[in-house]
C-alpha cells in the first residue's frame, strides 16, 4: 500500500521520496474531498490494512488496492453510474469496501433486490479471507451491501448467469485472468456501457516480455536476463503478458491500460462488434 494519504508526510518522507512518489502522494490528497457525507476515503480503510499486517505480514497486505487506486476505482463507479459490482478476488475487503461506499454516493441502497442480490459480489477461494473480510464490512458498515462467494471462480462466475454488473473487477490469480474474462462475457455478466477493471496488468515480470508474441509456445522460457524467477514468469509474467495481448488483439474491446500502481486497465465493449 502507498503511503497513507490520510496523514500528512514527515519531513523526512519529502526528503527521501522521489519526484513520482510525491506526486502520487499529492495527487492522492488533491483528490479527497473533505465535504462528502460519505467519505472519500472510508474510515476504516486504515484499520483493515493494519489487521491485514498483522494477520499476514506486510507483504501479503498490500495484495489489497492502496488508498488512490481505491479512490480512482470509486470515481469510476460513480463516472458511469453503477449500480452493481462483480469483485474476482476480494482478500481482506479493502476494495470491495470502496465500491460499497461508492454505491452509497451513487445513491444505490443496500440489502438484496428482489432477486435476493446484494449490490456488490465477491468471489474468493479462501474462506479465510472471506470470514475477515465479512468482518470487515460489518464495521464499515456496508456488510448489507455486499455478499461473498466462496469457491473456484471459474465455478462461481458459471452459477451467476442471469445476473448483470456494470462493473467487473479482477484481480485474482493472473493465470486465470482470460478465462474470468472470456467467462464474464460468455455468461453476458457486463451490463450495456459498463467497465471492466482489471489489476496487476502492469506487473514487472509482465513488462520484460514487451516484445515477445503472445501466445508464448508452451516451452518457451525467459530469455537469459529478461527474468531470473521461473516461477514470477510462469505466474505472474507470460500469462499477464498473453492476457494484455489477447484483450488487445480483441475487436470487441476498447482498451486503455494506465501505468499506475501495477497497472490497471480499462475495458470497454463496443456495441458494433
Amino acid at each position: 500500500m502507498v503511503s497513507d494519504v490520510t496523514n500528512n508526510p514527515t519531513s523526512q518522507y519529502y526528503k527521501t521520496a522521489s519526484d513520482l512518489e510525491l506526486r502520487n502522494f499529492y495527487a492522492a490528497k488533491a483528490s479527497i474531498n473533505t465535504k462528502f457525507s460519505i467519505p472519500t476515503i472510508p474510515p476504516t480503510i486504515p484499520k483493515v490494512y493494519e489487521g491485514s499486517v498483522a494477520r499476514f505480514g506486510k507483504d501479503t497486505a498490500e495484495l489489497a488496492v492502496s488508498h488512490f487506486q481505491g479512490v480512482i476505482q470509486s470515481f469510476f463507479v460513480g463516472l458511469i453510474g453503477a449500480k452493481r459490482i462483480l469483485e474476482i478476488g476480494t482478500f481482506t475487503g479493502t476494495s470491495a469496501i470502496y465500491f460499497a461506499s461508492a454505491l452509497k454516493r451513487n445513491g444505490v441502497k443496500g440489502n438484496p433486490d428482489d432477486n435476493g442480490n446484494k449490490p456488490v459480489i465477491c468471489l474468493d477461494i479462501s474462506e479465510e479471507f472471506a470470514e475477515i473480510a465479512r468482518d470487515n464490512f460489518k464495521e464499515a458498515g456496508v456488510e448489507d451491501y455486499i455478499d461473498i462467494i466462496v469457491g473456484d471462480a471459474h465455478e462461481s462466475l458459471a452459477s451467476l448467469e442471469g445476473q448483470q454488473f456494470d462493473v467487473i473487477f479482477i484481480d485474482a490469480d493472473k493465470i486465470s485472468y482470460t478465462a474470468y474474462f472470456d467467462a464474464a462475457i460468455e455468461k453476458r455478466l457486463l451490463a450495456k456501457g459498463g467497465l471492466f477493471i482489471i489489476d496487476n496488468t502492469a506487473l514487472r515480470p509482465a513488462i520484460q516480455l514487451i516484445d515477445c508474441p503472445a501466445p508464448l509456445p508452451k516451452d518457451k522460457m525467459p530469455e537469459e536476463g529478461m527474468c531470473d524467477d521461473f516461477g514470477a514468469y510462469h505466474y505472474f509474467g507470460r500469462p499477464i503478458h498473453e492476457f494484455n495481448e489477447y484483450i488487445r488483439q480483441d475487436k470487441r474491446c476498447e482498451v486503455v491500460m494506465l501505468p499506475i500502481f501495477t497497472g490497471v486497465t480499462l475495458i470497454r465493449m463496443l456495441e458494433n462488434n
